[in-house]
């Protein structure tokens, strides 16, 4: 039996983040290699030429599982019929630029995006949104998309669950693959909670095997709430292949099935959420998957008063974020 084609759409194509994207999406590391794939590549009209030069490399690697590759300017056109749409594109903030200004400069692109895929995508499309603020919006789009279940908007904060896991494992001495239950809470920012408190090294608490609470809660949490800025600073741009690489994590996971010990960090709505956090945010929880497509929220994660606090000042960050946008929440789609 043929495996029909699955349209992946990504934005901000001829970026540095979709230039390490788009061909293992292409290779089949993000669906699976018995899923063919059709590339819907969206970007500005300033970057259509370097955009079709992305094509042509795609087009010159012969990727077997590649059927269809279309790129485009216009959101309307380029999301028809989509099952999953990446959004990478985004304004990244300029000198002088308040968060908040970024917000609302930002925010006209993905009210844009969101009206697309409400009208053009395909009603069970999952989107993934990458380009920063990413949980905010996430939020914007999935206000002015109201066909697609708000369940399907998610917001990347597995690069940050990877640091972690990296960071945890150097300390510890131990493999990447020998930590787990590393769980992102809140936002993806400078207040984002890297859980040392549940994390595992080999099937032990954390603590066990690295025994400085002072470690854990000062240098491990500002390296991993800082580490982009840091790679800024060392690389001159952002991450871009390691963000790539947390895309592939972040849609793989939600493909195969988790274990009952183990979960994966997602921003999500948190509508119904099992925590009290206020609802209506995109906010970073555990989830478990049946390897179905989709998620839940993992319940009775502990909080110790350290995490308490610090998901705490996390939710009260995006509560802020939410205020300084609500306009572009509540226009008619």
């Amino acid at each position: 039996m043929s495996v029909p084609v699955k349209r992946v759409a990504v934005t901000g194509g001829a970026g540095n983040i979709c230039y390490s994207l788009l061909f293992r999406i292409a290779n089949g590391d993000l669906l699976g290699k018995n899923t063919p794939i059709a590339l819907h590549i969206l970007d500005i009209p300033e970057a259509i030429d370097a955009l079709e030069g992305v094509r042509m490399e795609l087009e010159d690697c012969a990727f077997p599982l590649l059927k269809e590759i279309r790129i485009g300017t216009d959101p309307e056109i380029m999301f028809q019929m989509v099952d999953y749409a990446i959004l990478v594109g985004a304004k990244p903030r300029g000198p002088g630029m308040e968060r908040k200004d970024l917000l609302h400069e930002n925010g006209k692109i993905f009210i844009e995006q969101g009206r697309a895929l409400n009208n053009s995508a395909s009603k069970d499309v999952k989107v993934l949104v990458v380009g920063n603020p990413c949980n905010t919006n996430c939020l914007i789009a999935m206000h002015n998309a109201p066909r697609i279940p708000k369940k399907n908007f998610m917001a990347m904060t597995r690069l940050d669950q990877n640091r972690a896991v990296s960071l945890l494992a150097y300390k510890a001495n131990a493999e990447a693959s020998e930590v787990s239950n590393v769980a992102i809470w809140g936002n993806h920012s400078a207040t984002q909670v890297p859980d040392f408190v549940n994390a595992k090294i080999r099937g032990h608490a954390t603590m066990e095997l690295i025994p400085d609470r002072n470690w854990l809660e000062n240098d491990f949490f500002l390296i991993v709430q800082q580490r982009g800025a840091a790679v800024i600073k060392q690389r001159g741009k952002s991450s871009a292949a390691s963000a790539a690489n947390a895309v592939i994590d972040s849609i793989q996971s939600l493909h195969e099935e988790t274990s009952e010990d183990d979960w994966f960090s997602l921003a999500v709505c948190s509508d119904g959420n099992p925590y009290g956090i206020a609802e209506d945010l995109i906010f970073s929880f555990p989830c478990r998957s049946d390897g179905d497509g989709g998620y839940e929220i993992v319940p009775d994660v502990y909080w110790d008063d350290f995490l308490k606090e610090k998901i705490k000042e996390t939710e009260k960050e995006l509560l802020k974020e939410k205020s300084e946008v609500e306009e572009l929440l509540t226009k008619k789609v």
